[in-house]
């Protein structure tokens, strides 16, 4: 009888750890969540759909879109980081205000040690558009206007502590010039600010794009290393003597402590996402091209870019006070 029980406790146990192995093989068996932290329509948000589409197809299983905006692109992965479980069901997209922003102030998440970062995808265009009926018809408008009128050119961004907040402070920094932020939600708000002239400017990612295309908004400068194809005409930040390229790099992750294997799943497919031909036309249209890092590199990355952020923080005066 003894030997009898110790082997049926043997079999159990044989049993329970085929079980767990086929559940880690069988991952997916359910939709996945993608929260994107920024709201619906925005070029973020129309790209990750995309993707999302793409890997969907890939993984056997819908990948649905859960739009939580708010904190500058923070809410939703602290959200994530909070309530989720690490069993790969729900994951976010991490744009770099979640390794920026507790350099400047006091949050619950610490991007070091709360996230397990699964791949990295691409990055923005960004570019400062104006009303077509501004006044402002090149960028060097706008640095006599706010040299004569300090502190009177508004520009809207998609939030404080965004790469849109930073990116426009380092340039006023530069051509000694003070700027007011209005922080919004994201690109949709930003466009109607500055499209109804509650702003005089709008820093932020291609989601302009169909207004300047439409003769609504003026494009001014992009951000980028080098003129988009798109607009041929309109000067880089670097033609116009600011020595900076911009273009916001970003990935997904969940939270800390997930299954390396089903890691390794979800990187397989979003790597395979990005050559999709329909992805990669969704990413042209808005000026954004794949940027893939493995799950490895986008850690490493995640550590050289908090540490360049904090330099550029500390020497704006934004750093968070110990």
């Amino acid at each position: 009888m003894f030997q009898r029980n110790r082997l049926m406790i043997a079999l159990a146990a044989v049993g329970m750890l085929m079980s767990a192995g086929a559940g880690a093989q069988e991952y997916p068996t359910k939709p996945i969540t993608l929260i994107v932290p920024w709201p619906a329509g925005g070029s973020t948000d129309i790209s990750m759909r995309a993707i999302a589409e793409s890997a969907s197809k890939i993984l056997g299983q819908p990948v649905t879109i859960d739009n939580k905006a708010g904190g500058s692109g923070t809410v939703g992965p602290a959200t994530m980081v909070a309530t989720a479980k690490p069993d790969g069901y729900t994951i976010a997209q991490i744009p770099i205000t979640v390794f920026r922003l507790p350099l400047m102030q006091e949050t619950p998440w610490d991007p070091a040690k709360d996230f397990s970062y699964i791949v990295h995808l691409t990055g923005y265009t960004f570019g400062v558009t104006t009303s077509a009926e501004s006044q402002f018809k090149t960028w060097k408008d706008v640095v006599d206007f706010a040299k004569a009128n300090p502190g009177k050119v508004t520009y809207a961004t998609p939030g404080a502590g965004t790469s849109l907040h930073i990116g426009m402070e380092q340039i006023a920094a530069l051509a000694d010039i003070k700027l007011t932020q209005v922080p919004f939600k994201g690109g949709a708000e930003t466009n109607a600010a500055v499209l109804g002239q509650h702003t005089m400017l709008q820093a932020d990612s291609t989601g302009w794009r169909p207004l300047v295309d439409a003769g609504k908004l003026r494009l001014l400068m992009v951000w980028t290393s080098a003129r988009s194809p798109n607009f041929p005409d309109v000067p880089t930040l670097k033609e116009l003597g600011y020595p900076m390229v911009y273009d916001s790099p970003f990935g997904i992750a969940g939270p800390k402590g997930m299954d390396p294997k089903i890691v390794a799943k979800l990187h397989d497919a979003f790597k395979k996402a990005l050559d999709d031909p329909a992805v990669i036309a969704t990413l042209a249209k808005f000026d954004m091209v794949p940027n893939y890092k493995n799950t490895e590199d986008y850690k490493k990355f995640v550590t050289e870019v908090t540490n360049s952020e904090l330099k550029v923080i500390e020497k704006l005066g934004l750093k968070k006070k110990n």
